[in-house]
């Protein structure tokens, strides 16, 4: 038997949770063809094939099944070798981060510092987008540590909570509700929010359709710094985190009320898969836990 290498078992492992090798090359963050490679070496190593090519995709052969268990045994092992014997200085990795925006606006420049001051060596790619999206990113493999608001219910994923960030709502300075009364901003001014296809989204409009009425008229934004410039121009008033608005309250274009009730915090949680394990990702998820707990979030 030639020589096979963890590469070529990693590759194979990924091909077979996927179950498509253009799945596994986005996993993995190399190319298709890299990966057929990998798979074909790995096959004229062991003089065995290890998937039927149908037409409806890879199926293991019987030898490919027996491979899998084998297989995780090395990943393993390496995984042991990565976190006990490697120094941090010399990890050569890609660590693939989704990221909320909130997050990407707060304490994010603080984390990314700190993973680098630990692992200089990985090389780390952010992507910030609404957390539907993260969460798909996720569970296809194409993120490593999503960022969002979670926690995400599935089994193959393991949370960590992290603190809540606190709303307020807030207006353009010179706007006033009639008579003195801000409460009734909430039925006559647009309420600019986040994504439609968000949880805060979905919360906000069933409260303030108890609450004001289902003539209540919402604006969905996908940006957070958007929703802050669209309340500052006057456009409406929003619900957003207070650790986000300090700059606009010192400079005099927002001013913070109080409608007679507040949405509840943001949840937000450090999601990842648990199958493989990786030192780097957990490592990672532990320094962005200690980074958030220090940051002031209300």
């Amino acid at each position: 038997m030639a020589r096979i290498n963890i590469e070529q078992l990693r590759t194979f492992l990924t091909t077979v949770r996927l179950g498509s090798v253009r799945k596994a090359a986005l996993g993995l963050n190399i190319t298709q063809p890299a990966v057929t490679a990998r798979i074909k070496n790995l096959e004229q190593s062991l003089a065995a094939p290890l998937f039927d090519r149908t037409a409806s995709g890879l199926r293991l052969t019987k030898r490919g099944e027996r491979l899998v268990s084998y297989a995780e045994q090395f990943e393993h092992l390496s995984q042991l070798v990565e976190a006990n014997i490697i120094d941090p200085q010399g990890i050569d990795f890609i660590l693939r981060l989704g990221v909320s925006e909130t997050i990407a606006q707060c304490w994010l420049p603080e984390f990314v510092s700190a993973l680098h001051r630990e692992f200089p060596k990985v090389e780390i790619e952010i992507n910030v987008d609404i957390s539907t999206n993260l969460r798909d990113g996720l569970l296809n493999r194409e993120i490593d540590l999503a960022i969002l608001l979670g926690p995400i219910s599935e089994y193959s994923v393991n949370n960590i909570e992290l603190p809540g960030f606190d709303l307020a709502w807030y207006a353009a300075a010179d706007m006033r509700g009639q008579d003195g009364d801000d409460a009734i901003l909430l039925a006559s001014k647009p309420i600019i929010t986040y994504a439609r296809n968000t949880r805060p989204y979905r919360e906000l409009k069933t409260v303030l359709f108890e609450r004001v009425g289902p003539g209540v008229s919402l604006f969905p934004s996908s940006s957070l710094s958007a929703c802050f410039r669209l309340v500052e121009a006057g456009l409406g008033v929003a619900a957003l985190p207070k650790a986000l608005a300090a700059p606009y309250l010192a400079n005099g274009t927002l001013r913070q009320f109080d409608p007679g009730w507040t949405p509840g915090p943001l949840r937000f949680s450090l999601s990842y898969l648990g199958d493989p394990k990786s030192h780097v990702v957990e490592s990672a998820a532990k320094i962005a836990l200690g980074v958030a707990n220090a940051y002031p979030v209300a």
